[in-house]
């Protein structure tokens, strides 16, 4: 009886570490560094980025012939449209325009993550398919938020937090008209997905298929079915890749991550 009388004393004491505990372990989680990073993308675009020129549509879920995508950010504009990638992390970030893997690199930590210039590009792909706009007016853009700095060249439309407004600003030669801008908005508030629980969901089985090695896929271009092959040539002998199964006519391929 003791032994419970100290057991309840104990747990009436440290009672208040466990909302701590559950609250340090969502801080940790991509889903909340993914709410972090869009957020400061907001508040900079709401300050730097005026609204009657800049038009911003936040969270936008838009169909493909894959499955869906979900694009951060979209900011529509006489001078085009501007697709926006966040990526809310620190420590060192290494990379280049054609690796198909960045590296981030906290202490002796390394980890690598996909490059976000891939897959802003489908991103990119999917607005196109989604609008009547030559391909040359959507721009993409990847804003790093967080503790981070880069230690290797960077293109110039892949920033750190606020540089990406520079980057837009810098497109100052009208390539739509207002009402070409009117119609544009209206076609991606039609064509996005509401953004309930359902449409998440949705979202979240597609990213666990496509992580699943032994899982089936859909070509992101044509929609035909993946087909895992083996590089029988070049510096990636011998390494497995996605295919598309129309190839040569659909010429889709994606690494095994």
């Amino acid at each position: 009886m003791d032994y419970l009388s100290a057991l309840g004393n104990a747990l009436s004491t440290i009672w208040w570490l466990i909302p701590l505990i559950i609250i340090a372990g969502i801080l940790k989680t991509p889903w909340f560094k993914g709410i972090v990073g869009e957020f400061w993308v907001k508040v900079v675009a709401l300050f730097r980025l005026p609204s009657g020129t800049y038009h911003a549509l936040h969270n936008v879920t838009v169909r493909t012939p894959d499955g869906t995508t979900q694009i951060d950010h979209v900011f529509v504009s006489l001078f085009g449209l501007f697709v926006v990638e966040t990526k809310h992390m620190r420590g060192w970030i290494f990379g280049d325009e054609r690796q198909p893997k960045w590296t981030q690199k906290i202490y002796r930590k390394t980890v690598s993550f996909q490059n976000p210039l891939r897959q802003n590009y489908k991103h990119v792909k999917a607005l196109e398919a989604l609008l009547d706009l030559p391909a040359d007016t959507i721009h993409s853009v990847v804003v790093f938020t967080g503790d981070c700095r880069f230690k290797t060249p960077m293109p110039a439309n892949v920033t750190r937090i606020g540089g990406y407004v520079r980057y837009i600003r810098s497109f100052e030669t009208p390539v739509l008209n207002a009402a070409q801008v009117r119609e544009t908005i209206a076609a991606i508030e039609s064509g996005r997905l509401v953004p309930t629980r359902a449409t998440h969901r949705q979202r979240v089985a597609h990213l666990k298929a496509r992580s699943d090695p032994n899982a089936m896929r859909h070509c992101p271009q044509c929609g035909s079915e993946m087909v895992l092959r083996t590089a029988k040539r070049g510096a990636n002998v011998g390494k497995r890749f996605w295919g598309c199964s129309t190839f040569p006519i659909c010429r889709v391929r994606q690494d095994v991550d």
